[in-house]
């Protein structure tokens, strides 16, 4: 039987973590529901979490969450959302028109179960799945890969799936981070120290065998040795804390008052773990956290923007798209 064109059609699934819809506390509880009720975001059992969740959490957190968007949120929308269409477009210019690119969140909109339709009805029989987490971990890859599988289940006919779940280290990753670092410096001068701060984690995740923490100190490593920086130059640190149990150390807020009572007057925060700008980046590290850095003493704190649609992030996107796509085009 001869292929036909529609057969050998490839698509690729670009996944974020996602947004709510607006900036008001009820979209953001609608958000945070799906996000908070994830097992693999909340390793809990159902009947122990579901009074915490609905109980205490989503009335209170949706208000103060919902005030924390609205100091990011532009005219366009969620930041995390505009970023991310801006890339699926420019990636889908890079790749040309052989390959379809639709984006999808795991939580909110657009959701993987319209991105997954958008690409079968396009008549794509064969998939990447490609989340934008650089470094793995069960809380978001494993995650993104659960609610693919569970828009499929039901299907009789499944298109070929690949499965991209990690680039921490890939060689166009790093590079594309360290141009960005080197232009924003070049325009806004040298800090006494760069701070790379994750997404953070429980700790109990990373002992029962998350790869998250170790990935995310080689892509550090890796970055601090293309810009050439000395150990006593950089900092590695974590982010976004929640609840009581131990998280991964140190904490970013940590950090930068320790850094400020060592005499570091001029810190550059950047955030190596983040495809795209979002409330963690923008709210969290570019304002409340430049508040912790200055009332320890600091004198001057910079955020330097996540990659975004840069040529750069993008190209190294589109390239290792085509090295999954190998042998399907």
């Amino acid at each position: 039987m001869t292929e036909t064109t529609q057969d050998c059609k490839a698509g690729i699934l670009l996944i974020n973590l996602g947004t709510p819809d607006s900036p008001t506390p009820r979209d953001v509880k609608r958000y945070l529901r799906e996000f908070l009720w994830d097992p693999r975001v909340v390793e809990m059992p159902r009947l122990l979490w579901w009074p915490i969740l609905n109980g205490v959490i989503l009335n209170i957190r949706p208000r103060r969450s919902a005030r924390a968007y609205a100091r990011i949120w532009q005219d366009e929308g969620s930041p995390l959302l505009v970023h991310t269409l801006a890339q699926a477009e420019a990636l889908q210019f890079q790749l040309g028109d052989e390959i379809k690119v639709v984006p999808a969140m795991r939580y909110g909109n657009p959701s993987i179960r319209t991105g997954m339709a958008e690409l079968q009805a396009a008549g794509c029989q064969r998939i990447l799945v490609f989340p934008l987490y650089p470094q793995y971990s069960a809380t978001t890859t494993a995650s993104a890969f659960d609610a693919v599988a569970n828009e499929l289940k039901h299907q009789r006919v499944i298109p070929e799936l690949r499965l991209l779940n990690q680039y921490y280290s890939d060689p166009g990753y790093i590079q594309a981070l360290a141009k960005s670092i080197r232009d924003y410096q070049a325009e806004h001068g040298q800090p006494d120290t760069l701070l790379l701060s994750y997404h953070g984690l429980p700790q109990r995740y990373a002992d029962a065998g998350d790869p998250y923490p170790v990935q995310c100190r080689e892509t550090s490593h890796a970055l601090a040795a293309a810009l050439e920086l000395q150990e006593k130059d950089w900092v590695h640190s974590y982010q976004s804390r929640m609840g009581r149990e131990p998280w991964l150390a140190p904490a970013t807020s940590d950090s930068l008052r320790e850094l400020a009572s060592r005499g570091c007057k001029h810190v550059q925060v950047a955030c190596p773990g983040f495809s795209a700008d979002c409330l963690e980046t923008l709210e969290e590290i570019a304002m409340e956290n430049r508040e912790v850095f200055l009332q320890a003493g600091g004198e001057t704190y910079e955020y330097i923007p996540c990659l975004n649609a840069s040529e750069a992030h993008i190209q190294a996107l589109a390239t290792l798209a085509r090295r999954y796509l190998g042998g399907w085009l």
